[in-house]
């Protein structure tokens, strides 16, 4: 029993939407993304899914330039981004999802082997 669970968490809990369907849910690739980006495979990261890489670069970008603004007189109200920043993460999902989803119905090309 030990070794089934301990398979499954190795290779990941499969999403029940793809099984059901056949297509990919838009957070398809999020969990093998996340893994590559720790292994410092930006590129593959960017393949399984491109909103982990673009999280991180915006977390990174948001602090510094809190660490900037609170060096100085005045600070940067920094809310008035974060809604730009979320359509941004929604297009890409959405954009990600679409294109995964087209090229494996139209073309039978799997992006997430």
């Amino acid at each position: 029993m030990f070794y089934q669970w301990f398979k499954i968490l190795r290779q990941g809990i499969p999403c029940l939407f793809h099984l059901l369907t056949g297509f990919y849910c838009p957070g398809c690739g999020g969990t093998r993304a996340v893994k590559y980006l720790f292994h410092g495979q930006i590129g593959k990261s960017i393949q399984y899914h491109p909103l982990v890489f673009y999280t991180v670069m915006v977390v990174i970008l948001e602090l510094v330039s809190l660490v900037k603004a609170r060096g100085t007189e005045r600070p940067i109200s920094h809310y008035k981004r974060y809604e730009t920043w979320v359509w941004i993460g929604v297009a890409i999902i959405l954009i990600n999802w679409g294109v995964k989803n087209y090229m494996l119905a139209v073309n039978g090309i799997d992006l997430l082997p």
